[in-house]
């Protein structure tokens, strides 16, 4: 067949690792880029992205135009975290019979946000014939999909924890700052107060997740505050300074309830400076599972790669709005992504 034709709307700077590494990949041609950033429309991507050459794809905010004139297979879509930012825009593209993977936290189950949205973004994919399908590495896989998988050789399970303890010295700057790296602890709780940094977006959607696919009917989920983590040293690193008694990151835990006990708890702890750094699965039953990933799966490489990986799944799957519960199990894309299809 032809090579499998991508769109990528969202040119920031995880739109940009993924489209380096989309051009590395065998099977693939991007026929199109969308921004609204005005520094990028109109530019060749390839000198968005610092290649040293053109690639004869210019960078677009005409959705539309895009559409019409590229005819994609698939669009990946990294536009924002939150369901009723990117409604309209998934709307636009399931209609021109597209099937999207996206990167939207809230869309991985987005039951819980707004049924209503979830269901006409189903309804639409389903009368165009589109698929839609949210990942990442989390939520999409470390927090939810892996532990999911987890559960496969236990007879019994009585309880799931998840703990992601990341050191948060490795990330990108933006990262840093958005976990209030550096903060003092009135400006970190002030600036949560206001959303102008967050909590981890996702948690209540894995836990619902992980629920629906185990068909365990929970009797709420319970997300606590996020919690700011002082540092009790100096931190440098290439984007903050850290002082004594500064923020250092933050800590946020998700509980899923059943029979007044938590059946799942996620565990989100990210902070510059930390001396430990692994992703763990806990799940406790017949038999004990008890997984851990030491250093811990690296957020962007992880991100990027799974919204590659999922395209042949997606675009076999069948049309409507899925969740990685329903499709089948995403591997890594090795030869041309056709010998998939």
């Amino acid at each position: 067949m032809e090579k499998v034709k991508v769109v990528v709307v969202g040119i920031g700077a995880i739109g940009q690792m993924l489209t380096k590494e989309l051009l590395n990949k065998q099977g693939f041609e991007i026929v199109g880029a969308v921004d609204i950033d005005p520094k990028k429309v109109g530019r060749d991507l390839g000198e968005v992205l610092g290649l040293g050459k053109k690639l004869g794809v210019n960078v677009s905010n005409d959705i539309d135009s895009v559409l019409k004139n590229s005819r994609p297979h698939v669009v990946i879509h990294m536009t924002s975290s939150y369901l009723k930012e990117v409604y309209p825009q998934l709307l636009t593209i399931l209609k021109y019979g597209v099937n999207v993977i996206s990167s939207c936290e809230e869309l991985s189950y987005p039951y819980i946000v707004d049924r209503k949205i979830a269901e006409e973004l189903d309804n639409t994919a389903k009368r165009y014939g589109s698929t839609l399908l949210a990942t990442g590495i989390n939520p999409g896989f470390l927090m939810d999909t892996l532990a999911i998988i987890l559960t496969a050789p236990c007879i019994k399970v009585d309880s799931i924890k998840v703990t992601r303890h990341m050191n948060a010295s490795v990330r990108r700057g933006p990262f840093q700052r958005k976990i209030g790296a550096g903060l003092t602890v009135d400006e970190f709780k002030r600036k949560i107060s206001t959303k102008e940094i967050s909590g981890h977006v996702g948690l209540e959607q894995s836990i619902s997740l992980i629920a629906a696919a185990l068909k365990v009917k929970l009797d709420k989920i319970d997300v606590g505050e996020v919690q700011p983590i002082i540092s009790d040293k100096y931190v440098k690193t290439d984007y903050v300074e850290v002082n004594p008694g500064y923020v250092a990151g933050l800590r946020q835990t998700a509980q899923g309830i059943v029979n007044g006990k938590p059946f799942i708890t996620l565990d989100f702890i990210a902070y510059v400076g930390a001396t430990e750094d692994y992703d763990a699965i806990d799940i406790q039953g017949i038999p004990e599972i008890h997984e851990r990933i030491s250093p811990c799966v690296h957020g962007d490489w992880g991100t990027i790669s799974m919204l590659i990986n999922v395209i042949p799944k997606v675009m076999k799957a069948p049309p409507g709005l899925l969740t990685m519960k329903d499709i089948t199990i995403p591997h890594c894309i090795l030869s041309d992504v056709r010998d998939y299809l």
